[in-house]
């Protein structure tokens, strides 16, 4: 789970997102940066727990080069991000690393790394 978090550093700051962001113009940046190369053979749902006044849940499933995103939640996530909006953002933008999050408690992950750090190419 580590590993996951380490690569969530690097997810975000691809986004450019100014420091001032909200979550949900993270994920509208991420909409930019979808690699459907590296998501050829992925099968793969992602859901995102975030707390805070800008919270909320959103989902991303990536089905073969291709991917879906909204709010709300997901049936079956294969990988889910718990955090706070504020932790979400900054990990994005770079100002909070993926790992010390991860280590500090900030940011929780659940299900399997590898399918975890994959959101991190298909994103970059």
């Amino acid at each position: 789970m580590a590993a996951a978090a380490l690569s969530l550093c690097a997810l975000g700051a691809a986004s450019n997102e100014p420091a001032n962001s909200t979550p949900q113009q993270v994920f509208d940046g991420m909409r930019q940066s979808f690699q459907a190369v590296k998501a050829k053979g992925v099968h793969a749902r992602y859901q995102w727990e975030l707390s805070g006044p800008n919270g909320g849940e959103w989902w991303i499933d990536v089905n073969d080069g291709t991917f879906k995103m909204g709010r709300g939640k997901i049936d079956n996530p294969s990988v889910t991000f718990i955090t706070s909006d504020k932790d979400w953002v900054a990990m994005s933008n770079g100002t909070l690393k993926g790992s010390w999050a991860f280590l500090t408690g900030r940011l929780k992950v659940h299900g399997p790394q590898s399918t975890a750090k994959k959101l991190d190419e298909i994103f970059p």
